[in-house]
């Protein structure tokens, strides 16, 4: 069963969940819409990555189509309100709404009116149900919504490292900070912040190391109930490309060794029976953040950055390519969705 996918916003988000989706054989994008870009500028920034490097095949146009490797037909649309996309009139089910602006669940599904069957929002949103692969998405089923969050990449990454230890040793509380790649809302130089609020966010990204709040912690709340109120974190956004690293510091309920810990992530995330094998990682290699450019699992675990203080305090240390790694977990989350939705 091959699931198809429409993608409304055609930024950063939006061309690397078409690359992992045409990297998967369980998906395919048959439709894009984002009105700000001309067919032959999507062509070229779909081609053309300054991280992930150039497109391996083809990619060509033919009047209203991207046509990818000379075989598959992508229609482009170029509507601003999604309600008005004919998601219907290509057969895109599956709606990939990574424009970052419909992120509620009313505005959402909008996209339901012209034909797509379900939503996922590529961040978080304050009411859509939120899941994280290899943590709750199998609570999808319970109540099969048509509007779901695939939550930050930055949840996609802590969550499973909370999972592992709470399963395993409990927690008591933790802080998480998350050292954090520049992303499209910051500014190259110093200018006026989005919406005027955040001061330090219209700083250079470039010449500033810049503190910055994220929900991120808060959220694993959310996918995790019995850690609700046990987790809340910062961003430090840092001038790098790519690649953000998460530093959780956790008190746990039961005491533990650093080998037990190491033990229970390591199996976590190799054991062939584990949920979390492929989206949760493990390397005792000194590695830094440029050697996960382009990994696609949502949290690797650096063992030898781990440190522990005593037997209930202790800090992981995991790395994620927030782009790469994200936009293939909403791929997986659709195509799980799909799979669900088939067998009911």
């Amino acid at each position: 069963m091959v699931t198809s996918i429409g993608i409304n916003g055609f930024g950063r988000i939006g061309r690397l969940v078409m690359r992992a989706a045409l990297d998967s054989t369980a998906a395919n994008v048959v439709a894009v819409n984002d009105p700000f870009l001309t067919i032959d500028y999507a062509a070229y920034q779909f081609k053309h990555d300054s991280v992930h490097g150039l497109y391996p095949g083809t990619v060509d146009i033919d009047g209203d189509c991207l046509v990818i490797d000379s075989t598959l037909r992508v229609k482009f649309f170029t509507e601003r309100n999604p309600s008005d996309i004919p998601w219907g009139s290509v057969g895109a089910d599956y709606v990939c709404e990574s424009t970052g602006v419909f992120t509620t669940t009313e505005k959402a599904s909008a996209h339901l009116k012209g034909g797509a069957k379900k939503v996922v929002i590529s961040a978080p949103s304050a009411d859509a149900p939120m899941f994280v692969m290899g943590v709750n998405h199998k609570k999808y089923g319970e109540g099969l919504p048509d509007v779901v969050s695939n939550a930050s990449c930055t949840t996609n990454c802590l969550a499973p490292l909370a999972k592992v230890l709470n399963d395993n040793f409990g927690i008591e509380e933790g802080l998480m900070t998350t050292i954090h790649a520049a992303t499209a809302t910051q500014l190259v130089v110093d200018g006026p912040s989005r919406g005027g609020k955040d001061w330090r966010g219209g700083r250079s990204a470039l010449a500033n190391i810049i503190p910055a709040s994220t929900g991120a912690a808060k959220a694993v709340g959310k996918v995790l109930p019995e850690l609700n109120g046990k987790l809340t974190g910062m961003a430090v956004r840092v001038p790098t490309g790519d690649v953000s690293m998460v530093d959780l510091t956790v008190r746990t309920t039961r005491p533990c060794t650093k080998e037990e810990i190491d033990a229970a992530l390591k199996s976590a995330a190799t054991d062939d029976s584990s949920e979390l094998k492929g989206i949760l990682g493990y390397t005792d290699l000194p590695l830094v953040s440029q050697d996960f450019v382009h990994d696609k699992r949502s949290s690797i675990v650096d063992a030898g950055a781990c440190i522990h203080l005593n037997d209930k305090f202790h800090k992981i240390i995991s790395w994620y390519d927030n782009e790469w790694g994200y936009s293939n977990r909403v791929v997986d989350l659709i195509t799980y969705m799909d799979k669900v939705d088939s067998s009911k």
